[in-house]
């Protein structure tokens, strides 16, 4: 598919007036700086001024970073749904919902912008500051999806892929630690505490795969009790997992995580 990436006409500005770059809070160093630290070099210069641009600082609110906005939301949760699909082939659709709502998020995107540093590159109309320190996580959450989405018209799918991963993917890793986020192993120490007054203990039952990738399976011990056994990819995993199976026993359910026992 042929893309356009015309940005701007000569409709936009005249000969006489300097109002169209005057009040650009960036530079040709500056885009170069921004580039370093995404790690890409864009063939389009002007995807990128696009991208840095916030609607209060644009000419009009269709030369704002709001439409490329639009389209890196759907390439990253696009990138998220293909990874957790394929790295995670145990997950069911509702774990991997969970996961991406957590990952695919304001939140999460502001964070990403504020660890590479980049909100000071982001050109603010008058009335707004641009420390990069105290910028609104809001604004930081819309600069990350449009430097998606510019980074995809630039290239293509793979190439923002790649930009996501390398961004993303810790945050992806840190949502399945805690997405069982509710962290099932307190929930059910205090419930075990509360109805039989001892502690659960987690049982290490059997380690698979080569020593880059090994799984681990685990159980919820209580007294001579072993509730049903879940399998990880790494021990943290593996026991909320076990004790999410055993608050399904509780609870009178099947367990979540069968692992075939």
């Amino acid at each position: 598919m042929t893309r356009s990436h015309s940005r701007y006409s000569d409709d936009d500005y005249d000969d006489d007036s300097d109002d169209f770059y005057s009040n650009r809070a960036y530079d040709d160093p500056d885009i170069a700086a921004c580039e370093r630290v995404l790690g890409y070099t864009f063939d389009d210069k002007s995807l990128l001024e696009e991208a840095l641009t916030h609607s209060s600082g644009a000419i009009s609110r269709s030369k704002s970073n709001e439409r490329l906005e639009f389209l890196g939301d759907s390439v990253l949760g696009l990138t998220i749904c293909t990874y957790l699909f394929c790295e995670y082939p145990e997950f069911q659709e509702g774990e991997m919902t969970k996961i991406k709502s957590i990952v695919v998020s304001r939140q999460t995107c502001a964070l990403v912008s504020q660890s590479q540093g980049i909100g000071r590159f982001l050109h603010l109309g008058r009335g707004m500051t641009n420390t990069g320190q105290e910028m609104p996580m809001s604004l930081l959450a819309n600069l990350q999806e449009a430097i998606i989405g510019a980074i995809y018209l630039d290239s293509d799918f793979e190439t923002a892929q790649d930009y996501v991963e390398r961004f993303f993917i810790s945050h992806v890793e840190d949502a399945i630690d805690g997405k069982e986020g509710e962290n099932f192993k307190a929930t059910l120490q205090s419930r075990i505490q509360k109805e039989h007054g001892k502690t659960p203990v987690y049982a290490l039952l059997d380690v698979q795969g080569p020593e880059h990738a090994k799984c681990f399976k685990v159980a919820v011990k209580v007294g001579g009790y072993y509730y049903p056994s879940a399998w990880g990819k790494s021990k943290k995993e593996a026991e909320q997992r076990a004790a999410e199976n055993a608050m399904c026993v509780l609870d009178g359910q099947e367990p979540i995580h069968p692992s075939d026992d």
